[in-house]
């Protein structure tokens, strides 16, 4: 069975003091959810060493956001998948819409840092999703579809292990508009038959898929009912731990 899975992203909110105070109360809470839920929290760069000791000894697992695309280097204000994982990461997020939209992040970029994610040791959390004028054009199957064979295409089915998918439909990303169950699911079914044709069903059925656009407590009971939902990829409700463990217990 797979593995479901609550990840929060905290995007860039709290300082070190306000994330390791945030990360305390997820941790403490954590003993709420059962066992077969994992939870991953993704805090700002600069707080992910304070963080990583705040959830020591708890089933909270810490991600970064990013990663650079070299392994080191002359390449300033970058931080490298290596340099993650040695502060405590077993993840990081790669291909979030933000990223693609405000930075120029390509899927040829991403085939490269999620390669040198992989080999320091990190899982990764791929972000596939359309936009709005993809949305009303009809064009989100195909956008996811060619988002998910650009990248993890390049890649084999046992690199597959080690990888998650998030679908986020960026219209609904910080916008309050949420994806009816019914869309989402449709999307996530797409997604597990693209990766099937490439990997095989065994594959597609071990592979986790979370759905990214604005899901919290309120809905996610429902999100999380349907067949190829396994988890979400949480934005805003991840920055109240009363809120970020409700939707854990969703399931």
């Amino acid at each position: 069975m797979r593995k479901k899975i609550v990840a929060g992203n905290w995007k860039m909110n709290t300082t070190c003091p306000e994330g390791v105070e945030l990360a305390k109360a997820v941790a403490a809470k954590s003993v709420e959810v059962p066992a077969n839920v994992g939870l991953i929290v993704a805090p700002p760069a600069t707080n992910l060493y304070c963080v990583a000791e705040a959830i020591k000894g708890s089933k909270v697992e810490l991600s970064a956001q990013n990663c650079a695309d070299h392994t080191s280097g002359a390449y300033t204000g970058e931080i490298s998948a290596a340099m993650i994982s040695s502060v405590g990461c077993q993840w990081t997020i790669l291909g979030h819409s933000e990223r693609r939209q405000y930075y120029g992040e390509t899927d040829e970029k991403l085939v490269v840092k999620t390669k040198l994610a992989l080999e320091a040791g990190l899982g990764v959390i791929l972000c596939v999703g359309e936009n709005l004028d993809e949305r009303e054009a009809g064009k989100h199957f195909d956008v996811c579809t060619e988002q998910i064979k650009n990248v993890l295409y390049n890649f084999t089915a046992e690199d597959m292990k080690k990888i998650v998918i998030a679908y986020e439909p960026v219209w609904a990303i910080g916008t309050g508009k949420t994806a009816t169950a019914e869309q989402a699911e449709e999307i996530h079914a797409c997604i597990r038959k693209v990766i099937a044709e490439k990997f095989g069903q065994t594959v597609a059925d071990d592979t986790t898929i979370l759905y990214g656009g604005s899901c919290k407590p309120s809905n996610a009971k429902e999100l999380f009912a349907q067949s190829d939902i396994d988890g979400g990829l949480i934005g805003g409700a991840a920055l109240k731990a009363d809120d970020f463990i409700q939707i854990a217990l969703s399931f």
